[in-house]
């Protein structure tokens, strides 16, 4: 039997494949959260598939509002959680285990007109007052009027850094920020909140779930070399751990031992001054040490060197090179896309390896291939296969590869047409979906659209008997 149709333990369960989707948001909810009939078609298409391991998007832990994305904030969404997880059993026989990422993220604001921040939102300061050669008793109205009248160059050159960004980019919350209150008793607070969403989620009847250390969001931002907190959560590496430790601690407290409770984490951050290969190491073995299931590696990301936005719209962390090299398409540099991050996860395992070896890394980036996923795991890079876009494409490839039919397998061309649409807020699709290969069918019979609502693409893969 191959490596990758062979079972692996994944804490309190035994996955029947070394076989693994990745959390991708499709932006199928309701604009209150909630898992509507197209989210449960979207997790029935992969577990059609039969992977090992099927994870569901990044799902918010607090009942706030969030747009399309999947939330878990309270415990009225555990019904529709529920039916996804009902589905992903019925459509895969029983065989694919299933987790939910939980995700916590900081406010963002989308950039503003200009007119609109120096009229708003801009906190008039005496250093304003000095940059347009008016005295400390100037009202704010005049030296807002006055900054507006500048030329751009020499506005930018009056503000602080912070207010370029928020005018540049968008107003966006940092973990450092402690002279608010609510980013001071994070600390505090998270703990309890992905505690509660995680028992929400074995409540949904999930075998488990997947901690969000990764990215541009709130707890990689903990884990982030930038994060200068002075009130023993940030600095140094003990200092950076802590909250998610303590995280971890929470959850597995709630949950007890026979739910599996691992995490995504970054292998490297890939911005200046950010997280390293070693320090991500380092991490992984405190994860492992401290019970952690599994430890899932990404790369990159982060707001930080996000390409600046249109007016009207949010900064997206994935238009940097920090967020090509999380999705590496055809157009990347050496060594090209496939298996590019592989040398992450294999560092992490060494590293892991070091404490335990009960405790599997998954590794992922670029790999589309039997051969590229064989040996992945042949040569100790990993211990479980990630493949997000390739099963996005052709959600049926794994099986497809078990029963040897590879010649079978729709290709993902790695063009990242799916990342664009996903950066729009679109429902997204593949491009190959539409162009459906001999033999194939309609998308199977399901409860949900046929097709996106702008009309112009199918919202599932083509239907593949085997």
């Amino acid at each position: 039997m191959s490596r990758l149709f062979a079972p692996t333990r994944v804490g309190a369960f035994t996955a029947h494949t070394s076989t693994w989707v990745p959390a991708m948001v499709p932006w199928r909810s309701t604009e209150e959260g909630d898992a509507t009939p197209e989210v449960v078609d979207w997790y029935g298409r992969f577990a059609d598939g039969r992977p090992g391991v099927l994870v569901v998007e990044a799902t918010g832990i607090r009942d706030v509002p969030s747009g399309p994305l999947l939330r878990i904030g309270h415990d009225r969404f555990v019904p529709g959680l529920r039916r996804l997880t009902d589905e992903v059993r019925a459509r895969s026989n029983g065989e694919t285990r299933v987790l939910i990422q939980l995700i916590d993220f900081l406010r963002i604001r989308r950039r503003p007109d200009k007119a609109v921040y120096l009229g708003r939102f801009l906190s008039i300061e005496d250093r304003h007052r000095e940059a347009v050669g008016l005295d400390r008793g100037a009202e704010d109205a005049a030296v807002r009027a006055a900054l507006a009248a500048l030329p751009h160059e020499e506005l930018l050159a009056a503000l602080s850094t912070r207010e370029v960004e928020d005018l540049e980019f968008g107003a966006r919350e940092r973990v450092w920020d402690t002279h608010l209150e609510h980013i001071a008793e994070l600390p505090r607070t998270l703990p309890g909140l992905f505690a509660d969403a995680a028992e929400r989620a074995v409540a949904a009847g999930f075998d488990g779930v997947e901690l969000h250390f990764a990215h541009a969001y709130t707890m990689a931002s903990f884990l982030s070399a930038r994060n200068v907190r002075e009130d023993g959560y940030g600095g140094d590496l003990e200092g950076r751990v802590r909250l998610p430790l303590e995280v971890l601690a929470a959850v597995r407290e709630r949950v007890g031992p026979h739910v599996t409770v691992g995490c995504r984490m970054l292998g490297e951050e890939v911005i200046g001054g950010g997280t390293t290969l070693d320090e991500a190491a380092w991490f992984a073995r405190r994860f492992a040490e401290a019970g952690m299931d599994f430890i899932s590696i990404s790369k990159g990301g982060k707001f930080e060197d996000a390409k600046q936005p249109r007016v009207g719209a949010a900064a997206y962390p994935y238009t940097g090179e920090s967020g090509h090299e999380c999705m590496p398409t055809v157009r990347i540099g050496d060594p090209g896309p496939f298996g590019r991050n592989l040398p992450l996860s294999a560092a992490v395992r060494r590293a892991v390896r070091e404490v335990t070896d009960a405790v599997p890394v998954v590794g992922c980036g670029g790999l589309g291939t039997f051969r590229e996923a064989e040996a992945a795991l042949a040569e100790g890079t990993c211990d479980l296969v990630a493949a997000a876009r390739q099963s996005l494409a052709d959600p049926d490839w794994w099986r497809k590869m078990q029963l040897g039919r590879g010649d079978e397998v729709r290709r993902c061309i790695y063009t990242n047409y799916c990342e664009g649409l996903d950066q729009k807020h679109k429902e997204v699709t593949c491009q190959l979906w539409d162009r459906p290969d001999p033999g194939e069918g309609a998308p199977p019979p399901h409860a949900g659209s046929l097709r996106s609502s702008d009309g112009k693409r199918q919202l599932l893969a083509p239907r593949w008997d085997a």
